[in-house]
């Protein structure tokens, strides 16, 4: 089985954790099924993973799934969606409210057989190199982000960028962009953004629960044993919850690192953007919807599971952490 990555090798967390995910595969197997692992770039770029597997060239990707969103916009909704679910969210709506089933459904279309591995929680909003004040701006703005926030990004009039995770600093640094979002602070602390811009800002509306899949090639998988794909579902389904935890505990240790060692600015941003994000992202979703009858069965899911899971978070972990933090002072 050969699994190729839209990430670097050795990157903490998401390169990580989609190393570890294939070692565990093999060992769970009991080597029936030997796992070659190749990051991105050791053998297809990491925007090349979907067609490598989808032509049956390798058996399966680890990555996000919004990077084909050009394929099919609604790809894009099994990563993240802006003003979207968080993490334990989009867990819920996946196994309790259909996702899964529309993960099918979408992946059958290409050939690809989806499973969730991994989430790296809600997302920064990303570093800037200049402070961001007002909705004016973000005009004019090269942004590396992708997905349907990069949409946002656009209508808010910047102007998104796609570009793999090991090429951030670099355009970063030569300028090639302005800002960038990545993850949060464990996984950008070692792509070293603190040298590159100077602005930190939270909280991110673009991936507030992002996703990572094990894509796999349809043949493949149908070739297997039962035994097997339950092995791998389950093996999918430890990594969904130890890289959620790893990022989780992490972040923390991080962000303080970078405020305390490294002088980082963090910046909030201001209900004046934040209202034009939501309004430029109920377009974008709207937009998504109208593609196509799969894209619109897909958003109505989604959107009902916001609706009925987003109820019970207003009720249940948001405001419990704004008050024990607040009693607390942390």
């Amino acid at each position: 089985m050969s699994i190729v990555s839209t990430w670097g090798r050795d990157f903490p967390g998401l390169g990580t954790s989609a190393q570890r995910l294939a070692e565990r595969i093999e060992e769970a197997t009991e080597g029936r099924i030997a796992v070659q692992y190749f990051a991105a770039g050791e053998r297809v770029g990491a925007f090349d993973s979907f067609d490598e597997v989808a032509s049956g060239n390798a058996q399966a990707y680890i990555g996000c799934d919004y990077y084909w969103k050009g394929k099919h916009p609604a790809w894009a909704v099994f990563t993240a969606v802006p003003f979207g679910l968080t993490y334990t969210e989009m867990d819920a709506w996946m196994k309790f409210g259909g996702g899964q089933e529309l993960l099918d459904k979408i992946g059958s279309e290409f050939g690809i057989k989806g499973i969730p591995c991994g989430n790296t929680g809600l997302q920064m909003g990303g570093w800037f190199n200049k402070e961001i004040n007002s909705p004016d701006d973000l005009r004019g703005l090269k942004m590396r982000i992708p997905g349907l926030g990069g949409d946002v990004m656009s209508k808010v009039g910047a102007s998104p960028v796609s570009v793999p995770g090991g090429q951030i600093y670099e355009n970063l640094v030569s300028g090639a962009i302005d800002a960038t979002e990545w993850v949060g602070p464990w996984n950008d602390f070692f792509l070293k953004l603190y040298e590159a811009a100077q602005y930190y800002y939270w909280p991110g509306m673009h991936e507030p629960g992002s996703q990572v899949s094990l894509g796999m090639n349809t043949e493949f998988w149908s070739s297997l044993s039962d035994n097997d794909k339950l092995i791998i579902t389950l093996c999918c389904a430890e990594e969904n919850a130890m890289q959620t935890a790893e990022t989780n505990y992490n972040n923390g240790i991080y962000l303080n690192r970078l405020i305390n060692d490294y002088g980082v600015e963090l910046r909030e941003f201001n209900d004046d953007i934040y209202e034009a994000f939501g309004a430029a992202s109920e377009e974008v979703i709207e937009e998504t919807r109208d593609h196509s009858e799969l894209a619109a069965e897909i958003i109505d899911s989604f959107l009902d599971a916001r609706n009925n899971v987003g109820a019970w978070s207003n009720l249940s972990d948001a405001p419990y952490v704004v008050k024990r933090n607040r009693f607390l002072n942390i």
